[in-house]
C-alpha cells in the first residue's frame, strides 16, 4: 500500500468505526489534500516538513487552520495505531489559538415576528407556505440541525408520542420533543404533501429531499418579508435561538446537551457564555455607575 492510499484508508476507518457523516468525511478529505499540496506524501512527512505548514497556511483563519491541524493529528494517530508509523510528527504542527465565537442570536420578538409571517402565509394552505411553516416550527421548536431536518424520513413523524427519532452526527440517534403547535403544523403539512417519497420534505433533486441550500434560501426570503435582516438568519441561527431561549427559561445544561445532540458538554456550554454576555450588557446599560438608568 502506498502513502497515497493511506488517507483513503483513514477516511474509511472514520466512516466504519466512528460513523462519521458524509460532510465530515468530505471536510477531512479536503484538509488532507491541502496538506498533500504542501508536503507531498503526507503519511511520510517529517516534523520539519510539518513546521512549514504554519507559513504555507498563514492566510487561513485561525479556526480553519485549527481544523486542518486536527485532521492531521487524527491521521497520524491512525497510522500509529495501525502500526504504519512508529513516530508521531504531529507536535510539530501549528497550534493556533482559537476563540469559539458567540452564536448570532434572534430575540424573542424577532422569532415571534418570523413565525407570525410564516403562519399568516400558510393560512392559504398553499403547499410551499405550509412546508415552510413546518420547517420553521421544527428548527426553532425542536432545535434540529439543517441536515437532520431536511433528511427526516416520513417514518420519523410522531404518531402516538410527541417525539421525533433523529439520526444526528456520527449516526447517533436521539429523541427530540415536538411541541403541540409543531405537531398541528406537521399534520397540516401531511395533508398537502405530494408524492410517495420516503422523506418528510421530498424534492425532485438527486438527494430525494429538500436541500440545506434551499432551506437556507427559503428562510432568508421569509426573514426579508418579516422585516428582519436576512444576513442575520440561517437554520443554525434558529437552532441557536432554540437553545438560548430554553436556557434563559431555566433549562438544565445536560438536558440541553441531549436535545441538541452534542457529544461533548463543552459544545453546549457556549450558551452559558451567551447568557453571561447578556447579563454584562444589562449591567453596562442599567447599572447607575455605568452611566445607565436604574430601573
Amino acid at each position: 500500500m502506498t502513502g497515497e492510499d493511506l488517507p483513503e484508508r483513514f477516511l474509511a476507518m472514520l466512516a466504519a468505526e466512528r460513523g462519521a457523516a458524509a460532510n465530515t468525511l468530505a471536510a477531512y478529505r479536503r484538509d488532507l489534500e491541502a496538506a498533500r499540496e504542501v508536503l507531498g506524501d503526507v503519511a511520510a512527512a517529517r516534523p520539519e516538513a510539518l513546521e512549514r505548514l504554519g507559513s504555507a497556511w498563514s492566510q487561513l483563519a485561525a479556526s480553519s487552520l485549527a481544523r486542518r491541524c486536527s485532521a492531521l493529528r487524527q491521521f497520524y494517530g491512525f497510522l500509529i495505531d495501525e502500526g504504519l508509523r512508529a513516530d508521531d510528527p504531529s507536535p510539530a504542527l501549528p497550534r493556533p489559538r482559537t476563540r469559539r465565537p458567540l452564536p448570532r442570536l434572534l430575540s424573542h420578538e424577532e422569532v415571534e415576528r418570523f413565525l407570525a409571517t410564516a403562519d399568516e402565509e400558510a393560512v392559504s394552505e398553499h403547499h410551499g407556505a405550509v412546508r415552510l411553516l413546518a420547517l420553521l416550527e421544527m428548527l426553532y421548536g425542536s432545535g434540529l440541525r439543517a441536515t437532520e431536518l431536511v433528511s427526516l424520513p416520513l417514518t420519523a413523524v410522531p404518531r402516538d408520542a410527541p417525539f421525533l427519532h433523529v439520526t444526528g452526527k456520527g449516526g447517533q440517534q436521539r429523541m427530540v420533543p415536538v411541541s403541540t403547535r409543531a405537531q398541528a403544523v406537521l399534520s397540516r403539512w401531511l395533508l398537502v404533501r405530494k408524492g410517495t417519497s420516503r422523506y418528510l420534505f421530498p424534492s425532485s433533486g438527486a438527494s430525494g429531499h429538500l436541500t440545506r441550500v434551499r432551506l437556507f434560501q427559503l428562510l432568508r426570503a421569509l426573514a426579508a418579508r418579516s422585516g428582519i435582516d436576512p444576513e442575520r438568519v440561517s437554520p443554525h441561527v434558529l437552532r441557536h435561538a432554540f437553545a438560548t431561549h430554553l436556557l434563559e427559561g431555566g433549562a438544565d445544561l445536560r438536558v440541553l446537551q441531549m436535545l441538541l445532540g452534542h457529544a461533548d458538554i463543552a459544545t453546549t456550554q457556549i450558551y452559558t457564555h451567551v447568557d453571561s454576555a447578556r447579563l454584562v450588557a444589562l449591567v453596562n446599560s442599567r447599572h447607575p455607575l455605568a452611566g445607565g438608568k436604574a430601573q
